[in-house]
């Protein structure tokens, strides 16, 4: 197989069918997708994860577990459900401690396609959200508000 036909194989898997993300080169581009919780779906912080994001802000674990997270082990989110820590300053979402997020976060999508990009009942429960703020934020034209 040659070097283009691996690349073309990558982009368009295995069953032929096109995805935009087949690996993380989307996400430089994605409104944050992966940063709203939805029911069902959680996001687990470990001690490990704490620890990084407190070094990141020099603050304890402990104040990390009190300013930051739900219950034990996830993050607070915003109204909508977004993650508290998404910055949505402009069309492109941005995680605002990237450097430090949790290893969930950081291994997602786990080697595979967007699940945001190739399930519709994913994306049918997301886009109103992104759309939201979009229009709060008045980043989106008139006539789709």
């Amino acid at each position: 197989m040659t070097p283009s036909n691996r690349k073309k194989r990558e982009i368009e898997g295995p069953q032929s069918s096109f995805c935009l993300a087949r690996n993380t080169t989307y996400c430089s581009f994605c409104p944050g997708y992966c940063c709203y919780r939805l029911p069902g779906a959680s996001l687990y912080l470990d001690g490990d994860d704490i620890n990084r994001i407190a070094r990141h802000f020099k603050i304890s674990d402990g104040m990390v577990r009190a300013r930051y997270l739900e219950g034990k082990n996830t993050f607070k989110v915003d109204a909508d459900g977004a993650c508290i820590f998404l910055s949505r300053k402009s069309i492109r979402a941005r995680c605002t401690i990237h450097a430090a997020r949790p290893r969930q976060c950081r291994e997602f999508p786990y080697g595979k396609a967007c699940p945001y990009l190739e399930g519709e009942e994913l994306l049918e429960a997301i886009l109103p959200r992104i759309e939201g703020w979009l229009a709060l934020d008045q980043l989106l034209p008139a006539r789709s508000r």
